[in-house]
């Protein structure tokens, strides 16, 4: 299975005091379940984080690597440069973001799997059920020297434009590749969905603490 790295390096400006990789869903953050969901997928997991980040601690226990970008604060550029120059050498990388709660394992392994085929294709990208590109995101090793010259805020979509007829999206459920969470706001509309979604999956007649 390829690497994967999950980019964890952000200030959570949009938070206003809180941490969002820190929120806790079902007892666990949502940066560890993230991981997690990496690991469960097959794929060997690297985490992009600050320079003594104290989200670092929130991954204790797990198999997984840690790069401290120091690059990080200059924005997302930076820390996709840096980050995937320490990827090991593979023919195809992965990206994403650890803000995404409901990109599961099974939905991570639907584009790396993807992504083992050999039919020219260069990018694959996991979308929403109608299409949206989302996340993760695999790029075949070609891509990795347009990594390089990222610099600032700029992202990883001034990398993939350019490979248009050759990405091939991967649609998943809903909108699990595409949604986020950067405000307190979206965390709980996020929570009282999540708590519809659980109550319906629940036994009718069986009460849970």
């Amino acid at each position: 299975m390829f690497p994967l790295l999950i980019l964890a390096a952000g200030a959570s400006s949009r938070m206003r005091g809180d941490d969002k990789l820190a929120m806790t869903i079902d007892g666990v953050s949502l940066l560890r379940r993230q991981v997690m969901a990496g690991i469960a997928a097959g794929a060997r997991v690297h985490v992009a984080l600050r320079p003594d980040d104290p989200r670092a601690a929130l991954l204790d226990g797990l198999d997984v690597a840690r790069f401290e970008i120091a690059a990080s604060a200059e924005g997302m550029g930076a820390t996709l440069r840096e980050g995937v120059a320490r990827l090991p050498r593979a023919r195809r990388f992965g990206l994403m973001p650890a803000d995404l709660p409901d990109l599961d394992a099974s939905a991570i392994a639907r584009v790396f799997d993807a992504a083992a085929r050999e039919d020219g294709t260069l990018v694959w990208r996991g979308a929403s059920a109608v299409g949206r590109p989302g996340h993760p995101v695999v790029c075949d090793a070609a891509l990795r020297p347009r990594f390089m010259a990222l610099s600032g805020a700029s992202g990883g979509r001034a990398v993939l434009a350019p490979y248009g007829p050759r990405t091939r999206l991967v649609r998943l459920p809903g909108v699990i590749a595409t949604h986020d969470l950067d405000t307190p706001e979206a965390w709980a509309e996020w929570r009282m969905e999540k708590g519809r979604r659980d109550m319906a999956l629940r036994p009718h007649g069986i009460k849970t603490n």
